[in-house]
């Protein structure tokens, strides 16, 4: 049985994780692969760097050219992340004849296509499970059990810290800038979460996902963007009065032919399966035109759950399963793309948060804004106001007015919401969701 050699480029978190399981489970590995797997050399920054796993002096090299160009090497894992040197390195295993293992979603959402092309080109194969929704997998759903099926219709929590955040918020009745800290403090969030709590994270997981469910490739200008960094308590707990759970929903669907995309904070109906996916967890909901509604479900980060994908890669490429299936893969070919959907023209409910004078008509003027923009009400919450003694100089103090609204385009929400951010008796900026029921 000839072994598979690896080397690992990057020993952080997920490597040590990966490193860890090929070494301490290599009889399950071998049975499973069919044949010894073998961690032959490591790159990184600092030999001399303690870390949780051990590997033996001489396997390690902080050259990691040294290691994809190595005769001794038969699959590169790419475990650093980011754009580059992760480019260079994989461009180069790919020429020097070595399969790629990668979890690195933000170079295949830049890069896919070069890196597709050089690995059929050479022949190889780049498997690439991690790189979406961590242990839960998403890619061989799609690209294997779900082949028999056109995807209609995909819906996904697809950031771990994002939810992580979300969920610490309204159960521990916690500020936004509280939960980061944690989500920080366990190892969740990065020093600077901006990519995880902007949305950007998510919408690169997302094109990778529609590539394979719809086989088009989408940028990330063409659609809307949004995180969860101006989320505010309050607004989980209007939302939890009103039945919904709030969560920051990658959403791709077909709609009239075209592709409705958005990464957005949203309302979710407590009674649905994403709205009770909670913690680091990730949900990704697909209907399919012959199987109908589906759940996949895990954890979305940390370091074994993803270590769990990128060593499931190894194992296909191992098998050779992966040899297999990736010049098939529907992923990163030329295609006639379906369009995506222009932002203005999707059909959806929304929720509207204010902080307004307490005075008459302040109600009548925003009815009448929303109503002129074509745009009906489906509830509204106001909660009593104090009673002011104002033959002792109490000023009113805002009070909030929340607004679910039946379905508009969104075009017809933005034109209202730039009118209504005229009024003068607005106090703070609008809070605008959509809403999924």
């Amino acid at each position: 049985m000839q072994p598979l050699r690896i080397g690992m480029i990057g020993l952080g978190t997920v490597g040590s994780g990966a490193a860890r399981l090929i070494q301490h489970e290599a009889e399950r590995m071998q049975r499973r692969a069919g044949r010894p797997i073998e961690l032959r050399a490591v790159a990184v920054r600092d030999p001399a760097k303690p870390r949780p796993i051990e590997i033996p002096a001489e396997r390690l090299t902080t050259d990691p050219m040294s290691v994809v160009n190595c005769d001794d090497i038969d699959l590169v894992v790419e475990l650093i992340g980011g754009i580059e040197p992760a480019r260079t390195i994989v461009l180069a295993a790919l020429e020097a004849g070595k399969d790629v293992v990668t979890a690195n979603k933000a170079l295949l959402c830049e890069h896919g296509p070069e890196l597709f092309r050089r690995a059929r080109d050479r022949g190889r194969c780049i498997a690439f499970e991690a790189a979406v929704a961590g242990g839960v997998p998403i890619i061989a759903a799609l690209g294997q059990s779900m082949a028999g099926n056109q995807t209609t219709c995909l819906e996904a929590i697809i950031n771990g810290t994002s939810n992580f955040i979300l969920t610490e918020m309204f159960h521990k009745d916690q500020p936004y800038a509280a939960a980061v800290a944690q989500a920080q403090a366990l190892g969740y969030a990065e020093a600077d979460p901006a990519m995880d709590v902007d949305g950007t994270d998510a919408a690169q997981k997302l094109t990778l996902l529609t590539q394979l469910a719809f086989g088009t490739r989408v940028s990330l200008e063409s659609f809307p963007i949004q995180g969860i960094d101006t989320i505010e308590l309050a607004d989980l707990k209007y939302a939890d009065e009103l039945g919904y759970a709030v969560k920051l929903l990658a959403t791709a669907k077909l709609t009239d032919g075209e592709l409705e995309m958005h990464v957005q904070p949203t309302l979710i109906r407590r009674h649905r399966p994403l709205a009770e996916v909670d913690g680091a967890y990730n949900m990704i909901a697909l209907r399919g035109d012959a199987v109908g509604p589906t759940w996949y479900s895990g954890q979305g980060a940390g370091q074994m759950p993803t270590a769990s994908s990128v060593v499931a890669d190894i194992i296909d490429v191992a098998i050779g399963r992966a040899q297999l299936t990736f010049p098939r893969l529907d992923l990163f070919e030329e295609h006639t793309p379906i369009p995506v959907q222009p932002a203005e023209k999707m059909y959806r409910r929304y929720y509207l948060r204010f902080n307004v004078d307490d005075r008459p008509h302040v109600m009548a003027d925003i009815t009448d804004i929303l109503g002129r923009n074509g745009i009906s009400l489906a509830s509204v919450i106001q909660h009593e106001a104090p009673e002011l003694d104002e033959a002792a100089g109490d000023e009113p103090a805002p009070v909030p007015l929340v607004i679910m609204t039946h379905r508009a385009t969104e075009g017809n929400v933005r034109q209202a919401r730039r009118e209504l951010e005229e009024l003068g008796s607005l106090r703070s900026a609008l809070v605008c969701m959509p809403v999924s029921d």
